[in-house]
């Protein structure tokens, strides 16, 4: 029999007698109950608290890929849509390759229910479906509104997959060992933010060959709940031969297995070659087999048996495989007659023979595949470099004539580069372009390629310098700072006179990286030897520079050490005209006078600022995404919490349109402060997670530490007393922070003193708030919100029973706060003053304080502080003897804090009803609170207070912080609810249901 004809089918082939889901070259699915069991159970309570991802590891072989196989087809038997994508080994740097492979699998009709969510998702959905005539799916391109910034992009996933998993949906994601950054960065996204539908992600990997940032998440996923993972293990020795080798002698299966040592590819390799009567190893495949084995981590011996499958195949099957293993997923019946050059016919006939063979299986989208991804390994190593080389070019021409887009082509044009090929090279340029802002380590990766061929030669000096510069930028935004600060430093030393424009930016660029880096003094002296460089700088270059060192000014020293270079910024671009640059340079002094506590510069700094930048559009501000965080924060120090959010979300959208994706924690973690102070805490929550994953992308530890920090401090307020979750994130983010001594490092001890207080020990929180603050005076806490710490020590020394320690901070928080003049700082120090009168046994003095505590608070919009003051202060005002005026307190706490989320003070509300509400319970319950009052709301109750109190509606509408019509409003409601026609009607009801006196 020749090596080209058909050998005849053995029982391993002839899988007629099988179930249709189990042919096609399949092999029985032998029991691992317990697996099976646990998968049964996620299907079982998917919607119902099923865990968001299902982690499988194993190693090569060991049947992850089979397991998946049964779990999909019990998924589909009750249901269920099943997507299923595989990240493959030569691809790794194209962009969401295993979610475009998942997503070929949907019915084209599911994009119609959908179209928007399709059109902002499609940088990952079209990949292999966008190329025309590759296969069966084509979701519509994108859209030029479609979210820039890859974060945008991964909540848009997200909402397409909530969308598409309403009757239940399951996406299996095989071989994510091998998944491109992109393809990681959005399954972290979907671990930390699980999809709110009946959906359940199920990925599988070799856990020894997974990247570290996949383990990562996943590994934070098992800690939060989110993802179930376990680890597959060698098959038992009974289910291996009873279920794989019924036929063969006892002894001889044995022998089989032992080589195998439970590892179901290389028992049913080698049971293969024994069916066959070859030999276990060849000789000629030894070196080749050897060094394989030592990258795919299987048993010896398994490449070389691999590798004999291939002997008995003629020279055109053994060209169609090796045309499979190169093309991969762009594997179809066209791409491979352009490939191979093999007509139609002759195509069809060795793809029947190789299926047959069961070397090649059919997937979605008329793709084929190669049996298992080692197989796929061993045949393209093994196939001849120059011909592999000639396969990809042609590989690539083929998808160009299909329509493909650059990134899906520039894998193939790139393992066809050989040398300099202007043609070659635009396509990794396009690609580079397209996915910069989406996927740039990839860009990063195809930019280097493009360098590394590039002719160093004068033609050529322009065109590197600005493809450096772009993968910089491109490494910068994937996380690899390090490595941007150093092509950065390499491409400065490179630019000479002529460059001045470049240089300035990419000195720039390097100072940026530098501060996300903590290096801010670095950054400083860089900026100050490029400005001592120039002797005569252009107005722009000497402005560009001088902004960005008032920038690192704000970390590098204290403010005021660098006021003086902030106001000679200012003068420069004043006189120069740029508006963009005075907005810029009024936006530092404006943060940089609030930080210390100077709050009648900084409120004129930023009014000044705001008036700039209100009257500039988007595209004049864009590049000042980073002040407008600047400007934002400075008016949050400044309690403009209105200004500071339209500032904080102009900033945001601008920055997400234009990619840059470095600077928007700051903008986020700005709207976060203000939802939190203004009490909306699940909003304030969904931007710190954002905020935190953006930070470990870019892998900043400093913006990672201020993001864990700010969330942290949500979770504070927003999780039911003794929640444990604060003090967790507040402790990782004082890991992130490390030795920093910067704002953000500061900000993460002090978020850590306040939840160790909250968490009940008063020790750990004093020495947390210490950390941040300095030993002696403190001077290291921020003046702006200097108060708000002070209080936090005061409660920690009463806690601790040192009345005379807790004195003296609430004294020294109320001196603080008066030299701010901000309502809510000094809301904060009244606050620390009623608890040490109420230690004191001072009742009546707390209760008054706890008042004007609340009074200060919603006077500046805050909320959350309000609340606060309102239900520690109803106790104390109810022992004062003010029951009725208690109960109206707690009433309007308890709503402001169920209104925003926040589970703290819901909990400490219900705590204290009992205490606060019993007196007037037993008066509405005896009948002595007429029913008339009782469908009085809690404002409405709180004025009729007043008026039997015998205040006139000015005076009323001055105690609750309102305006004098507002409480006429009111008092014509009540007027109408209670059945009286005067304010001496309703004094006289009030007085006889005790509502005026004491009750």
């Amino acid at each position: 029999m020749s090596a080209g004809e058909d050998r005849p089918q053995d029982r391993s082939q002839d899988r007629s007698h099988e179930e249709p889901e189990r042919r096609s070259g399949r092999t029985s699915f032998v029991s691992r109950s317990a697996e099976v069991g646990q998968l049964d159970a996620v299907l079982d309570r998917l919607g119902r608290g099923a865990p968001a991802v299902v982690d499988i590891s194993g190693g090569p072989g060991i049947g992850k890929s089979r397991l998946l196989d049964e779990f999909c087809l019990r998924a589909r038997s009750r249901g269920v849509t099943v997507l299923r994508g595989r990240a493959t080994e030569y691809e790794q740097h194209a962009p969401f390759q295993p979610f475009t492979d998942a997503f070929s699998d949907l019915d084209p009709q599911a994009w119609q229910s959908a179209p928007e969510l399709a059109d902002t998702a499609a940088p990952i959905l079209r990949g292999v479906a966008g190329g025309a005539g590759v296969a069966g799916v084509q979701p519509p391109p994108p859209t030029p509104g479609g979210p820039l910034d890859r974060f945008g992009l991964y909540r848009a996933a997200a909402d397409l997959l909530t969308h598409l998993g309403r009757a239940g949906l399951v996406v299996v994601l095989d071989d994510l060992h091998w998944a491109d950054p992109a393809s990681l960065e959005l399954l972290d996204h979907l671990v930390r933010h699980p999809v709110s539908a009946p959906m359940v992600l199920v990925v599988a990997r070799r856990d020894r060959q997974a990247p570290p940032s996949l383990t990562a998440a996943l590994t934070r996923g098992v800690d939060s709940g989110a993802v179930l993972r376990f680890e597959l293990g060698p098959l038992g020795r009974r289910e291996c031969i009873e279920q794989l080798a019924p036929e063969v002698p006892a002894d001889r299966a044995a022998e089989l297995y032992a080589a195998s040592e439970g590892n179901p590819l290389y028992f049913l390799t080698l049971l293969q070659a024994h069916r066959a009567a070859r030999p276990p190893r060849s000789p000629a495949a030894s070196q080749l087999a050897d060094r394989m084995e030592l990258y795919c981590d299987a048993p010896t011996g398994l490449s070389a048996l691999l590798l004999d499958e291939l002997t008995p195949l003629s020279t055109a099957e053994l060209r169609t495989v090796e045309a499979v293993a190169v093309l991969g997923d762009h594997a179809t019946p066209g791409t491979l007659r352009l490939t191979t050059g093999h007509g139609e016919a002759e195509l069809g006939q060795e793809t029947c023979r190789l299926i047959r063979r069961d070397l090649i299986r059919p997937r979605s989208g008329g793709r084929w595949a190669l049996r298992h991804p080692v197989l796929r390994r061993v045949i393209y190593e093994n196939t001849d470099v120059g011909r592999r080389t000639a396969l990809h070019h042609r590989a690539a021409a083929a998808l160009a004539e299909a329509g493909v887009p650059a990134v899906e082509r520039a894998h193939h044009v790139e393992r066809s580069l050989a040398g300099w090929d202007p043609a070659a090279v635009g396509v990794l340029i396009e690609a580079a372009e397209q996915s910069v802002a989406t996927a740039p380590a990839s860009a990063a990766h195809w930019l280097r390629t493009v360098l590394r061929v590039l002719p160093d030669a004068p033609p050529y000096v322009t065109q590197r310098r600005d493809l450096k510069l772009l993968r910089a930028r491109a490494l910068g935004v994937s996380g690899a700072l390090r490595e941007s600060r150093d092509l950065l430093h390499e491409l400065i030393g490179e630019l000479g006179p002529q460059d001045a424009a470049v240089r300035s930016t990419a000195v720039t660029l390097c100072c940026l990286t530098e501060r996300h880096l903590g290096s801010y003094r670095e950054a400083a002296a860089l900026v100050r030897r490029e400005l001592a460089r120039l002797p005569r700088p252009s107005p722009e270059e000497a402005v560009a520079l001088e902004v960005e060192l008032s920038a690192c000014a704000l970390f590098a020293a204290s403010y005021a050490d660098a006021r003086a270079e902030v106001a000679r910024t200012i003068e420069h671009t004043r006189a120069a005209g740029d508006e963009t640059g005075q907005a810029y340079s009024l936006a530092v002094a404006a943060i940089g006078e609030a930080y210390e506590g100077e709050m009648g510069a900084a409120r004129s700094f930023a009014v000044a600022a705001s008036a700039l930048v209100d009257a500039l559009t988007d595209g004049d501000l864009a590049g000042l995404c980073e002040p407008l965080g600047g400007l934002a924060w400075a008016e949050v120090f400044l309690e403009s919490y209105a200004d500071a959010e339209r500032h904080a979300a102009r900033g945001a959208a601008i920055a997400r349109r234009s990619g840059q994706s470095y600077v928007l924690p700051l903008l986020l973690l700005c709207q976060a402060y203000i939802h939190l102070q203004t009490c909306r805490l699940p909003s304030a929550l969904e931007l710190t997670e954002e905020s935190e994953t953006i930070a470990r992308s870019i892998g900043s530890s400093e913006l990672l530490a201020f993001s864990l920090a700010s969330k942290a401090r949500v979770l504070l307020h927003a999780r039911p007393p003794g929640d444990p979750s604060a003090l967790a994130v507040a402790e990782e983010a004082v890991a992130a922070a490390g030795v920093s001594t910067s704002w953000y490092a500061l900000t993460a001890w002090g978020v850590l003193g306040h939840a160790a207080l909250r968490a009940g020990d008063p020790q750990r929180a004093r020495q947390a708030l210490l950390h941040a603050g300095g030993e002696g005076e403190l001077r290291e806490l921020q003046p702006s919100v200097r108060p708000h710490f002070l209080e936090l020590l005061t409660a920690e020394a009463l806690a601790a029973g040192d009345l005379d320690a807790a004195t003296g901070w609430a004294s020294r928080a109320l001196e603080e706060a008066e030299r701010l003049g901000l309502p809510a700082q000094r809301a904060a120090a009244l606050c620390g003053l009623a608890q040490v009168a109420a230690g004191r046994g001072e009742t009546a003095a707390a209760a008054g304080l706890f008042a004007e505590a609340a009074q200060q608070s919603a006077q500046s919009g805050a909320v959350l502080r309000e609340a606060y003051a309102l239900l520690l202060g109803a106790p104390v005002v109810k022992a004062a003897g003010d029951g009725f005026r208690a109960a109206a307190m707690w009433q309007r706490g308890h709503r402001l804090a169920s209104d925003g989320g926040a589970g703290l003070l819901v909990g400490l509300a219900e705590a204290g009803r009992p205490a606060v509400l019993a007196r007037v319970g037993e008066l509405a319950r005896s009948g002595e609170l007429p029913d008339r009052l009782a469908a009085l709301t809690t404002r409405e109750l709180e004025i009729v207070h007043l008026v039997a109190e015998g205040l006139t509606s000015r005076a009323a509408a001055a105690r609750l912080c309102l305006s004098p019509r507002t409480v006429e409003s009111h008092l014509a409601r009540i007027y109408q609810k209670v059945g009286v026609s005067s304010r001496a009607g309703l004094a006289t009801l009030a007085a006889h249901s005790g509502v005026g006196g004491r009750v």
